[in-house]
């Protein structure tokens, strides 16, 4: 629903203080999904989708953090996308690092690389590696920048991580089998240490996770929102805290 100005205005201060403070998650992770799809509606290039998309994560951030948001995960670049034609990967990946340089130099939010790096060219994960060593010291929400990221393989490369340091601890195969458990795949997740996802947004009206935080979002709540990336708004953030608390959330009880 759009709101012609100043009503939008008003609707939206009206969400905010509507939001109860006591149910505000504490990480949120976001699908950020539609640059393409922006960009063909409005006759823009591919780039120009990818670009607009970038332009909206800042915003995005600020919002998170207004609410008080205490981790943010954005899905920027899956291991699938890889396989997209050449031409465009590279434009998206060079989009992809000048944002990561853009909000590292705000020194406002302290960023981390998750993902599969080494399936990224040296130029995109010195430019990620820059962004988290130029932020370490930053006292602020912590973003997770997902590039290069499938849950699937994250999954593979904690147990992979969890072998090799049962391997160095001497143990053999039957000994690390017989003492296997969740919490060895969880301490070695590329989030490892931080709270799990309460809420996962996913913007352009699919409906699926595609692979996103596949293991820590088992207790997630989700809102799929309608808008393409690039036009999503404060309200429709608001509205998806908003859903967030307003739901009984069980974790499996």
């Amino acid at each position: 629903m759009r709101l012609p100005h100043p009503l939008y205005g008003l609707y939206e201060r009206r969400l905010a203080a509507s939001l109860p403070p006591d149910r505000m998650p504490r990480h949120v992770g976001v699908i950020l999904d539609g640059n393409r799809r922006w960009a063909r509606s409005i006759g823009k290039s591919t780039a120009g989708g990818h670009r607009a998309g970038a332009d909206k994560i800042g915003e995005l951030l600020a919002w998170s953090e207004d609410v008080g948001v205490e981790v943010v995960t954005l899905w920027m670049l899956s291991t699938d996308n890889l396989n997209r034609p050449a031409d465009e990967l590279a434009d998206l990946l060079a989009i992809i690092e000048d944002v990561v340089r853009e909000l590292a130099a705000t020194r406002r939010w302290r960023l981390q690389a998750v993902g599969s790096l080494e399936m990224l060219p040296e130029r995109t994960v010195q430019a990620l590696r820059a962004a988290e060593e130029a932020t370490r010291d930053v006292v602020g929400m912590h973003v997770n920048v997902a590039v290069g990221y499938g849950g699937r393989r994250e999954i593979a490369d904690a147990v992979r991580a969890y072998l090799r340091q049962a391997s160095e601890q001497g143990l053999d195969l039957d000994e690390m089998a017989a003492q296997f458990d969740v919490e060895h795949i969880a301490a070695h997740l590329y989030t490892k240490g931080q709270p799990d996802p309460d809420l996962v947004i996913r913007t352009s009206g699919e409906q699926r996770l595609g692979g996103f935080l596949l293991w820590q979002s088992a207790h997630s709540e989700f809102y799929f929102c309608e808008a393409y990336w690039p036009d999503f708004r404060r309200v429709d953030f608001l509205r998806a805290v908003r859903a967030y608390g307003v739901r009984e959330r069980r974790l499996g009880r």
